[in-house]
């Protein structure tokens, strides 16, 4: 269905004409002119200028960006629901009737919502409907999307789909962070700025995200058809940046800017660029790509490092072909297990055919071991993979250290029995000893958020349970991880003294056994100390964030000191997942952070 009056006379495809201006013209502007010249970045709401204005001058338009959206996080209820009330429906009545502003008009019409079909057009207004009878307010989405070329009619649907099924203050929170990248994308049109590194980046990830074991959707698993194509492209855009570039035994792509001093040292980055099935487009690559688009920005500029900056794309890191994590990382600092070699995938391949068939030599991965003596440090720029940085409007936060974990697998022995005969007082129910273990685990672990100390159990089982049945058997895994190695441990051992009293009580006989057991990694304090200053000069407040998650940079950190740079992770923080993503712009946060670091990096002494 095409909207006859969507555009009154303006051509869909135009954007909405924008007077440029600069960064300059807005700090030295009187407020009534700084308003004025705003007025389109947020949808008839004077008053979020009119209340930045007073934190003038900002340093950069990153700067300029945060204080617009702090004014919106620090205002009242009323105000926030006032400001997305003032949004317009995506193909509502106000589209339909030619009543949207210029900006509005120009966006919706990049995403083809002047083409819809009559049956996306039914499902619009369908959902317009459901969302503002369950909600109050219209639904909200930065329609040009994460890199800013505009988001699919069908992506848009699905989105406002996923959304609808939102709690109030969960959905509140993210129509504000849509129209926070709204005013963000707007802003960069008034100034004529282009996140150019951001782009490339996400371009990048575009490209290889394609690339799967599979259908249905991104896998890619050490040593495929899919792990070896993109480790060819990556190591393609290397040598395009001006890198010396080549894959070790062990698959890793490493990259190698060097010096003009031959005898320099290395400062190394990386992550991994295999992923988890039907994963994400970002994780572990975006600590790849980002490097090699400042390198590209280095090289195109004839300029070079006092040191030589070593990218590495770590083969493996997620252990989904082989059960075995970090192989990549932990051959680059020698600890590489070859025993591991003769390991079967489930088609029954071993490791070491794989490597073979990939044209890598086995035998030779002890080779790849690096000398500490010759690294100066490892900092990794990452997707956060959690909502921390989304929830505090930071598009970057420092890592101050990386969770280490304990994984055991828990198996309870108790009767299985009738369940219409037996007693509730004689009943030695396994399944329901599990329950009350589960729940003291979320307990004890929410007890110290300081350290970030999270228990899960991912995996609870009764083994040939029936609905009629007593379960006599259930059967789950615990995870116990903290930033600090001694609260994860005062935790663990609580909750295994609380599985032993639980099971005591009930006549349960219970088997623990330890499957994992990794230290907490801190990140060194003079490399935190470094890219604080250097966000800082980004124009972000420095944030500092443990890592929940692990990373290559913890088993790097066995050899030389290690830093991280987390940025922001969108839809609700969501990784692993095909839903996982970032924006340009914040890509573009990162990188500048990253290469202002690098030009001023001063060793430790």
């Amino acid at each position: 269905m095409k909207w006859q009056r969507f555009n009154r006379g303006r051509s869909g495809s135009d954007p909405p004409m924008i007077q440029m201006t600069t960064l300059e013209q807005l700090n030295n502007s009187d407020v009534t002119a700084f308003v004025a010249t705003l007025h389109g970045i947020y949808e008839h709401s004077p008053w979020i200028p009119e209340r930045a204005a007073a934190q003038r001058p900002f340093a950069n338009i990153t700067a300029f960006k945060l204080a617009m959206q702090a004014v919106v996080s620090s205002a009242t209820r009323e105000e926030q629901l006032g400001l997305i009330r003032a949004h317009p429906e995506l193909a509502g009545k106000a589209a339909i009737s030619g009543e949207l502003t210029a900006e509005s008009t120009g966006e919706q019409a990049k995403a083809g919502l002047n083409n819809c079909s009559p049956e996306e057009f039914a499902t619009l207004q369908k959902l317009n409907a459901d969302y503002n009878k369950k909600f109050g307010f219209p639904f909200i989405l930065a329609v040009k999307g994460a890199d800013g070329q505009g988001l699919s009619r069908q992506a848009i649907i699905a989105t406002f789909s996923r959304r609808l099924k939102n709690q109030f203050d969960d959905e509140l929170g993210e129509a504000l962070r849509q129209i926070g990248r709204i005013a963000e994308m707007r802003s960069n049109d008034l100034l004529g700025y282009a996140p150019q590194l951001g782009q490339t980046i996400m371009q990048w990830a575009e490209q290889i995200g394609a690339w799967s074991d599979d259908d249905s959707g991104l896998t890619c698993a050490y040593m495929t058809d899919a792990h070896r194509r993109t480790a060819a492209q990556i190591a393609g855009w290397m040598r395009e940046a001006g890198m010396q570039a080549e894959t070790d035994a062990a698959g890793n792509v490493v990259g190698r800017y060097l010096s003009d001093n031959p005898a320099a040292k290395t400062l190394m980055t990386g992550s991994h660029y295999d992923t988890v099935r039907n994963g994400g487009k970002y994780d572990g690559r975006e600590g790849i790509l980002l490097p090699i688009a400042i390198v590209k920005h280095l090289h195109e500029r004839g300029e070079k490092l006092p040191f030589h900056f070593e990218i590495v794309a770590f083969s493996e890191e997620e252990g989904v072909r082989f059960k075995s994590t970090f192989l990549g990382s932990n051959a680059i600092i020698g600890q590489f297990n070859l025993e591991l070699l003769n390991t079967l995938d489930r088609d029954g391949v071993s490791m070491r055919d794989a490597l073979l068939q990939a044209g890598h030599d086995p035998a030779a991965i002890p080779a790849i071991a690096r000398n500490p003596a010759d690294l100066l440090g490892y900092v990794e720029v990452h997707i956060e993979q959690g909502p921390v940085l989304l929830q505090r409007d930071l598009p970057v936060g420092i890592v101050t250290s990386i969770a280490g974990s304990c994984r055991y697998m828990v198996q309870l022995k108790g009767v299985a029995s009738h369940s219409g005969t037996t007693p509730m007082p004689m009943r030695k129910d396994a399944a329901a000893a599990a329950a009350e273990i589960l729940l003291y685990v979320e307990q004890r672990c929410a007890q110290d958020q300081q350290a970030s100390l999270v228990g899960t159990v991912g995996q609870l089982q009764v083994p040939n349970g029936s609905t009629n049945v007593i379960p006599g058997a259930c059967v789950f895994s615990l995870d116990i991880r903290a930033a600090d190695d001694a609260i994860r441990d005062a935790a663990v051992e609580d909750v295994l003294r609380h599985i032993e009293t639980v099971c005591e009580r009930r006549c349960i006989e219970a088997n623990v056994e330890k499957m994992v057991s990794a230290p907490a990694a801190p990140c060194a304090s003079w490399l935190m100390d470094q890219l604080s200053a250097a966000t800082e000069r980004a124009g972000v407040k420095p944030f500092k964030l443990a890592s929940g998650a692990g990373h290559d940079a913890m088993t790097i950190a066995k050899i030389t000191d290690v830093a991280m740079l987390f940025t922001r992770c969108g839809n609700g923080g969501i990784s692993h997942n095909p839903l996982e993503t970032m924006t340009a712009d914040d890509a573009e946060v990162s990188a500048q952070i990253l290469l202002d670091f690098l030009r001023r990096f001063t060793p430790k002494p």
